[in-house]
């Protein structure tokens, strides 16, 4: 009987082949070497999810912030996947927190609440609902509710501006600086500017009754360091009984192309008529009579060029022709006021240009384009409002 040979690398031990050596195939790997059973992935942090959800969100941003670093700390220990999903949640929980920390600091945290609890309070979106007066925006109409004293009420009803209401919002805007100005600094520039916005929101004052005045509000210290630096201008009834009517606002918003040519033309000219000097004759300050005379007859002139400029639709054509002439005939007087040598002769001049700009002689062209035609009774030869009437303030 033969003996088989004992085994050796011509015959692999067993009853299955070797596996076949090649250049693109190694041994097979054995457990222990890095991998799974079943080749199963390691699991992804949970925390990793729950911060990249939350800065997405923009949603509690320092929990995402806090939860992120705790991830990570986790990954490295376990070995588990989701470091890209923390490291993106903690970018934007950072962005939130910065965006969080810089509302605090400018007062808009404290402008969104009031303007959530407007919307809560007017549900269907009709810019009605009780509010403070921080929450008030160009355009609102609102009454002050009747059982706070004026001195130290800061809630506001907004209403309809159709339906009657206590006063209406011509300008909210923001000053600078982060230290407060103080009360004094604050009314100055309230009276200046609230005064400038008047005059955009109520292009034509023809349309502003006589007893309406200008009010504004201006941020107490308290407030300041809140972050509400805002001062808000509006226009009240001035016997505070009555109330308004119907929104005050005529500017580019509501009114039609012809109508805001027509108003921006004509204030032109009440721009110049409202820098009469302070003297109250013409030969306690002559020159300061001439030099304004030359400031009318400069104004006298764009009003022309303007009115001429503007393609009018036919039915006002020839109203504002004629009104053309007369402006263009009032310069002519004017700019002879201004080369007067006496108070005399100033004086005759003046009174034939101021004739001309008559604001009766403007009733047929306000008429055509759709305007008021009843000029205040404080119109003072211009056809305006002058500086309006008397201007208050309260601080919130």
């Amino acid at each position: 009987m033969a003996i088989p040979p004992p085994p050796g690398p011509e015959r692999p031990e067993g009853p299955y082949p070797p596996p076949v050596q090649g250049p693109y195939q190694g041994p097979y790997q054995v457990w222990g070497q890095g991998y799974s059973p079943y080749n199963r992935p390691a699991p992804v942090n949970g925390l990793a999810i729950v911060a990249l959800v939350l800065g997405i969100l923009c949603f509690l941003p320092a929990v995402g912030l806090v939860l992120g670093i705790v991830a990570l700390a986790q990954i490295k220990k376990r070995g588990e996947r989701g470091k890209g999903l923390a490291v993106g949640g903690m970018v934007m929980s950072s962005l939130g927190v910065a965006l969080l920390v810089l509302a605090v600091a400018t007062g808009g945290a404290s402008d969104f609440w009031d303007g959530f609890k407007g919307g809560m309070n007017d549900p269907a979106g009709k810019g009605t609902g009780t509010g403070t007066v921080f929450s008030l925006r160009k355009g609102d109409c609102f009454d002050e509710p009747g059982d706070s004293p004026k001195g130290t009420t800061v809630r506001i009803d907004k209403v309809p501006c159709a339906a009657r209401h206590h006063a209406e919002v011509i300008a909210n805007f923001a000053t600078s600086g982060a230290r407060y100005p103080g009360r004094g600094s604050l009314r100055d520039v309230a009276d200046a500017k609230c005064r400038a916005f008047e005059r955009a929101y109520t292009m034509d004052a023809w349309a502003v009754p006589d007893d309406v005045r200008l009010y504004h509000f201006i941020p107490t210290r308290d407030s300041w360091n809140l972050g509400r630096h805002s001062i808000i201008c509006m226009l009240e009834s001035g016997d505070g009984k009555s109330g308004l009517k119907g929104s005050l606002r005529k500017d580019d918003f509501t009114l039609n192309a012809d109508q805001f040519a027509y108003l921006r033309a004509v204030n032109t000219l009440d721009e110049a008529l409202r820098e009469a000097p302070a003297a109250k004759y013409v030969d306690d300050d002559l020159r300061s009579y001439k030099e304004w005379a030359t400031k009318v007859a400069v104004a006298l002139d764009g009003e022309a060029h303007l009115l001429r400029g503007h393609g009018w639709f036919p039915a006002a054509q020839k109203p504002v022709a004629t009104l053309v002439d007369d402006v263009e005939a009032s310069r002519k007087e004017w700019a002879k006021a201004a080369a007067a040598k006496d108070a005399g002769t100033f004086s005759a001049h003046y009174k034939k240009g101021l004739k001309l700009i008559d604001p009766r002689r403007t009733v047929t062209a306000r008429k055509v384009l759709g305007l008021t035609t009843t000029p205040p009774s404080s119109d003072g030869g211009g056809g305006g409002r002058g500086d309006g009437g008397s201007s208050g303030g309260l601080e919130v």
